[in-house]
């Protein structure tokens, strides 16, 4: 149960980083930001595993980058989608 709890609240982060990364306002609800986070968090790792760098020394920061970039590309895809708000910043 603790395990379901971090992906969420891990999703939640990579979701809200992944959406203040883009400019303008995003028509995006937040149980899709943390969908998108949690999705961005399996594909990262996987591609962290891939490139041999997902258990590093320390922080591992590459993961978490790569994390966040597909974060970054599943809010722009949503956004796509969905569209932006009338009234972008």
């Amino acid at each position: 149960m603790g395990n379901i709890l971090w992906i969420i609240i891990g999703g939640a982060i990579i979701g809200v980083l992944a959406r203040l990364l883009l400019p303008g306002r995003q028509n995006v609800p937040w149980w899709a930001v943390i969908g998108v986070g949690i999705v961005g968090m399996f594909v990262g790792d996987f591609l962290a595993q891939l490139l041999g760098v997902k258990e590093t020394s320390g922080f591992d920061w590459i993961r978490h980058g790569l994390q966040l970039v597909v974060g970054v590309a599943g809010i722009a895809g949503l956004v796509a989608i969905m569209g932006r708000s009338k009234s972008s910043v």
